[in-house]
C-alpha cells in the first residue's frame, strides 16, 4: 500500500513538474542519464583518479627533496658538497635546487580555499623532510616554489614544473569527456528530432482536421508505427469526406424533391383562395419551405467552403441585418478588432438562425459576444416566453 502511494506521488510530481511536449520529455529522457553518469564520472575521476595520481606525484616530489636534505645533513656541508648536492639536484632529478644561505622561509601565505593537491603536497613534505617548509604555486605560473629551512641560515630553494607536482591529465581527460558527451548528444537530438518531427506533424494534422481546416501536404513518415498510425489518419479523413460527400449528395437530391413537391403545393393553394381553411396550409407549407431552406443551407454550408480569418464583428452586423424586423428591437455588443477562424458563409446562417429564432418570439435581443482564454463567446438573448420551466430537462 505505501510502495503504490509513493508511486502515485511521484506520478504526480512527474506530472507537474515536466514539460508537456513529447520532443521535451524525450530529450529530457535522452540528455538526464547522460548528465547524470557524467557527473558520477567525473566524481569517481576526482575522488579516484586524481586523488592517487596527485598522492604519488606529492610523494615522489616529497622523497627527492628528503633525499636531498637527508645528504645535505650528512655530508660535511662544505661548498663542494654543496655542489654536489645541487648538480645531483639538477641534472638527475630535475628539481632546480639552490641552496641560500644566510636566507630564511618567507612569510606564510593565505591558505587557498579549496586545494586538495597543495594539501597533499605538504603533508608529504612534513612527513618527508620533517623540517619547516614554504610552498607557492601562484607567483609563477606553470612552475612550483619550494623552500626548506635546512639549518639556521641555509634554505634549500626547488623550483620545478607544475607537472612534477600535479596531473594535467584529468583535467584534459575531463574536457575530452565532456566535448565527446556533447558531441554524441548533438547527434543524438538531431535524430531524436527526426523521429519526433512526423509525430508532431500527424498531431497539428489531425487538429487541423478536426477543426475543419485543410490538412494540406501530409505524408505518413518515420518509424513504422508512425507511419501505421498516419495511414490510418489519412484512411479516417477519406472515410469521413466520402461519408460526407454521400450525405450532402443525398440531402440535396431530398431536398429538391420535397422543393418540387412544395411548390406545387403552393400554386395549388395560390388557386384556393384566401379563406379561413386555406390560411393554415399555407402557413405549414411556409413553415416547410423554412426548414427546407435550413436543410438546403447546411447542405451549402458543409460543402467545399473553407476556413478563413474573418472580422467577428463584420459576421455578426451580417447575420443582424438578415433578421432585422420592422417592430423588433436588436441590440449589439461586439467588440471591435476580433479575427475568428470559420467558413464565414456557414458562421453566418448559423447566427442568422439564432438570431431569426430570437426575433420572432420576442420583441427585443440582444447580441453580445467576447473573448476569453483564446475561446469566443457568442451570447444571443431575447426576453421571449421561452421554454416553460415544467417541460425542461
Amino acid at each position: 500500500m505505501a510502495q503504490s502511494y509513493l508511486y502515485k506521488q511521484f506520478n504526480l510530481f512527474l506530472e507537474r513538474h515536466l514539460p508537456e511536449g513529447l520532443y521535451a520529455r524525450a530529450l529530457i529522457i535522452l540528455v538526464a542519464p547522460v548528465v547524470l553518469l557524467q557527473g558520477i564520472m567525473t566524481g569517481v575521476i576526482i575522488d579516484r583518479h586524481l586523488e592517487d595520481v596527485t598522492k604519488l606525484l606529492a610523494r615522489s616530489l616529497a622523497a627527492d627533496v628528503g633525499l636531498l636534505v637527508q645528504l645535505y645533513e650528512e655530508s660535511d656541508k662544505s661548498d663542494a658538497a654543496v655542489a654536489r648536492i645541487e648538480d645531483l639536484a639538477n641534472t638527475r632529478l630535475r628539481l632546480g635546487l639552490t641552496v641560500q644561505r644566510n636566507a630564511e622561509l618567507p612569510p606564510p601565505l593565505p591558505e587557498p580555499w579549496f586545494a586538495p593537491a597543495s594539501e597533499r603536497l605538504r603533508r608529504e613534505l612534513s612527513r618527508a623532510t620533517g623540517k619547516p617548509f614554504w610552498v607557492d604555486r601562484d607567483s609563477q605560473p606553470g612552475y612550483v616554489d619550494i623552500r626548506v629551512d635546512v639549518e639556521k641560515g641555509v634554505v634549500f630553494r626547488l623550483l620545478t614544473r607544475e607537472n612534477r607536482v600535479f596531473s594535467s591529465s584529468t583535467g584534459i581527460l575531463l574536457l575530452w569527456m565532456v566535448i565527446v558527451s556533447v558531441a554524441l548528444l548533438g547527434i543524438a537530438i538531431i535524430f531524436l528530432r527526426n523521429q519526433i518531427r512526423p509525430i508532431t506533424d500527424l498531431s497539428r494534422a489531425a487538429q487541423s482536421f478536426g477543426t475543419g481546416r485543410d490538412v494540406g501536404k501530409f505524408h505518413p513518415r518515420g518509424a513504422r508505427e508512425v507511419r501505421q498510425a498516419g495511414e490510418a489518419f489519412l484512411d479516417m479523413r477519406d472515410r469521413i469526406a466520402r461519408q460526407v460527400e454521400q450525405r450532402t449528395a443525398m440531402l440535396a437530391g431530398v431536398s429538391h424533391d420535397i422543393r418540387t413537391i412544395l411548390t406545387r403545393f403552393k400554386l395549388e393553394l395560390a388557386f384556393l383562395g384566401d379563406g379561413p381553411q386555406v390560411k393554415p396550409l399555407k402557413e405549414d407549407v411556409d413553415e416547410m419551405q423554412r426548414m427546407l431552406e435550413a436543410y438546403m443551407a447546411f447542405v451549402k454550408g458543409d460543402g467545399g467552403e473553407t476556413p478563413q480569418s474573418t472580422d467577428l464583428a463584420t459576421l455578426v452586423t451580417s447575420a443582424v441585418r438578415t433578421a432585422e424586423r420592422e417592430d423588433r428591437e436588436i441590440a449589439v455588443d461586439v467588440p471591435p478588432d476580433i479575427a475568428v477562424s470559420v467558413k464565414p458563409n456557414a458562421f453566418r446562417r448559423l447566427l442568422s438562425n439564432l438570431i431569426g429564432n430570437a426575433v420572432r418570439y420576442a420583441k427585443s435581443v440582444w447580441v453580445t459576444a467576447g473573448v476569453a482564454d483564446r475561446l469566443l463567446t457568442i451570447t444571443v438573448d431575447d426576453n421571449g416566453p421561452g421554454i416553460p420551466p415544467d417541460k425542461r430537462a
